[in-house]
């Protein structure tokens, strides 16, 4: 299978997301449209503004923290609250965007620095491409990983272990069943 790399901007294209920007910090979970950022917290809230709202649904969407470089992958309608983000359209005949997701969670890339990183520096980073179906299988590989991963995760969240002392059970002190050493 022969790989060819190519720097980011080569088939990710940006846009700032000034059209789809909130007016309002008065979210609410009752409304409809999730306000986005692409650090740990993703959705800041829900907005009830139905003017710029950018349609992820009919074509998935990477969202790029321009300041962390932190990344989402977004198949559903937002809104965002900075402009800070660049929003990442995946040219799909190059490349499959949960492919695209998932290499760049690879890259290696001190944003340690303020500033804002994506035109000088990160789309200027290689990523392999191999042959569209490569990626997609590679896609489907990754895909299941994460189901069997995310399916222990609720597992353990749910996990409540139950063990019934009988009264009746002799109780010890620690120390006088066993030795407790230092190091």
């Amino acid at each position: 299978v022969s790989v060819e790399w190519l720097p980011l901007a080569e088939f990710a294209n940006y846009e700032q997301p000034t059209r789809y920007l909130v007016e309002s910090n008065n979210y609410n979970n009752n409304f409809k449209t999730p306000v986005l950022t692409a650090g740990k917290t993703f959705i800041l809230g829900y907005t009830d503004e139905t003017d710029g709202i950018y349609k992820a649904s009919e074509n998935p969407v990477i969202i790029f923290d321009d300041f962390t470089t932190a990344i989402k992958l977004v198949d559903f309608p937002f809104k965002v609250k900075s402009s800070a983000l660049k929003i990442l359209k995946i040219n799909s005949k190059l490349a499959n965007i949960k492919y695209v997701y998932y290499a760049m969670h690879g890259l290696k890339f001190d944003s340690s620095t303020h500033k804002r990183y994506w035109i000088e520096e990160y789309s200027k980073l290689f990523i392999p491409l191999p042959p569209l179906n490569v990626q997609n299988t590679i896609v489907d590989e990754l895909v299941s990983y994460e189901k069997i991963i995310n399916s222990a995760k609720l597992l353990l969240e749910n996990y409540k272990p139950h063990i019934t002392i009988d009264p009746k059970w002799k109780r010890e002190k620690l120390e006088d069943v066993c030795d407790v050493r230092d190091g």
